[in-house]
């Protein structure tokens, strides 16, 4: 046989070993490939069940700390702190002992040339009184059955006066307070005090001292626009 021959002899046999080589290959790797992704998507299960088991922890957790709370010694604090939120917002009704203000104009018959507006009840008059009440520890007050919030305003308009934005109110202005009987009275009848200083104008200021009084529930609708809880 000439050298040529044996030259394509040679090329053959290793074209075939190659052939056969790369067939085993792929055949390997694909019988590999099903073994690869089944141990990829065996990890990914195995990671899935500890989250979900951490998850469930934390839920018997919380589950825990909520039976705590409701069955605890706590739940009559909360309730406490629910309360005073309450009163505070003024929408519960109240009683307790305390005193009703009777504010009325003047009677005092006016000379000619006089200002009738000295002799008739105004805002800032309502407001000295509701503010020396508070200042004497009310805690609680209404106008003619309307609650006085913090944020509730008071204004002429006309004869009468609006509080809570749109209750119009006319005299006798009746105020309830609840508070300490004597020292609500004290701080309207001290010497120069409020109900003195209206009096000197004809003012009707009456004010009794009672057991029990009632302050309503405040009516209106409670909006914040801009308050942010800190």
């Amino acid at each position: 046989m000439k050298g040529y021959q044996w030259a394509l002899v040679f090329v053959g046999l290793v074209l075939g070993l190659m052939l056969a080589f790369q067939f085993r290959v792929t055949t390997e790797i694909k019988a590999a490939e099903p073994v690869q992704r089944a141990q990829i998507l065996t990890a990914e299960v195995s990671q899935l069940k500890e989250n979900r088991d951490a998850m469930q922890a934390q839920v018997d957790s919380l589950r825990s700390s909520l039976d705590l709370i409701s069955a605890g010694p706590r739940d009559a604090e909360l309730k406490e702190e629910l309360d005073r939120a309450r009163i505070l917002a003024g929408v519960t009704e109240l009683y307790g002992p305390g005193v009703e203000v009777t504010l009325n104009d003047s009677n005092i018959t006016i000379k000619p040339g006089e200002n009738p507006n000295l002799y008739v009840l105004h805002d800032e008059d309502v407001l000295r009184v509701l503010n020396e009440l508070r200042a004497a520890g009310a805690e609680a007050l209404s106008i003619n059955g309307q609650r006085i919030l913090a944020n509730t305003e008071l204004r002429c308009t006309g004869p009468t006066i609006v509080v809570n934005k749109n209750k119009r109110l006319a005299p006798p202005y009746v105020i309830t307070a609840i508070g300490n009987p004597d020292t609500l009275e004290s701080s309207l009848k001290m010497k120069g005090g409020v109900a003195e200083t209206l009096q000197f104008w004809g003012i009707q200021v009456v004010v009794k001292k009672a057991p029990q009084v009632t302050i309503p529930a405040y009516s209106g609708g409670l909006k914040y626009e801009y308050a942010i809880i800190g």
